[in-house]
């Protein structure tokens, strides 16, 4: 079975989050969301809600997977047979800093990243800009699917 990981803080999971999970699941067996938990970090969503919102999204996906973890993304894979690492790409400067982590990933795992360009429709949106409007009490549906359920 091809497994796919794609991890986050996901705080909020946008819709870009959500366009890159259907098209892996074109490609994989399973695709497993994973909410990365930082104790050092504090999340404006909570985790909680985090993890309701993103099923709600793939309710009817059974091969899509939302579960937290800490530490290692590379350890959760391979604690858990998971063989390919999911990542979205916006632009230049995303490839740039995620191309470094693939290979450091897959140094020190064996584990390979798979990059999705993100569709032009949703490569404006990022987590920080969404929170940043919610906090100044802007409307986020347009960013952000069922957002309702992140409140």
């Amino acid at each position: 079975m091809k497994s796919a990981f794609f991890p986050g803080s996901f705080d909020p999971f946008t819709k870009g989050h959500e366009s890159l999970v259907k098209k892996a699941i074109e490609l994989f067996d399973e695709v497993v969301i994973g909410i990365g938990v930082n104790s050092q970090k504090s999340s404006y969503f909570e985790l909680e809600k985090r993890t309701t919102h993103i099923k709600s999204l793939f309710v009817n996906d059974p091969n899509v997977r939302v579960i937290s973890f800490n530490g290692l993304t590379v350890d959760y894979c391979k604690h858990n047979n998971i063989g390919f690492i999911l990542r979205g790409l916006r632009d230049v400067k995303d490839f740039e800093y995620e191309k470094s982590i693939a290979s450091m990933n897959l140094e020190l795992s064996g584990i390979d990243t798979v990059f999705f360009m993100t569709e032009v429709l949703f490569s404006g949106i990022n987590s920080t800009i969404v929170r940043e409007i919610h906090k100044n009490g802007g409307v986020i549906e347009k960013f952000v699917t069922n957002s309702n359920l992140l409140v």
